[in-house]
């Protein structure tokens, strides 16, 4: 009972953050935030995750690396799972390595809260919608918070 009413109030969280404009390594609602922090945001603020700034980044570190930072990030809160669940996180390959997430809010179709810089903002949508996010170059995998690795 107590995972599925974490995940309605991570979902919930990610949504208030609709319409915020896309803005690099901010982390204010309604003024700017990337999709990093957004999931930083959503999970430390609903209490999930302990507080942490994965600050400062360029906005195009991931172009020019083959680190997986982004995705290391969320290692450190969360484990690999198959099928996500709303609350979950998807990851997205971006150049050399994993550089976009969103909140999973719906599994069937999958949807998706993320910080989009092609759309300027925060926007829920379908991932098969996203001509960007569905095209399989994407390689996307989800992590989840809740339950063993």
């Amino acid at each position: 009972m107590q995972e599925a009413l974490e995940r309605k109030t991570v979902v919930a969280e990610a949504r208030r953050w609709i319409g915020t404009p896309y803005h690099p390594c901010a982390d204010l609602i309604g003024v700017g935030v990337d999709c990093g922090m957004l999931l930083v945001r959503v999970f430390v603020d609903t209490g999930l995750c302990a507080p942490f700034d994965p600050r400062p980044y360029a906005p195009d570190w991931h172009l020019h690396r083959g680190e997986e930072r982004y995705l290391g990030f969320v290692l450190d809160h969360c484990h690999e799972r198959t099928a996500p669940q709303p609350g979950d996180v998807a990851v997205f390959r971006y150049g050399r390595c994993y550089a976009h997430g969103g909140v999973v809010t719906n599994d069937k179709p999958l949807t998706i809260v993320h910080a989009f810089s092609p759309a300027g903002c925060v926007l829920e949508e379908r991932v098969a919608a996203n001509t960007v996010l569905s095209d399989p170059v994407r390689n996307q995998k989800f992590f989840s918070p809740w339950g063993a690795p």
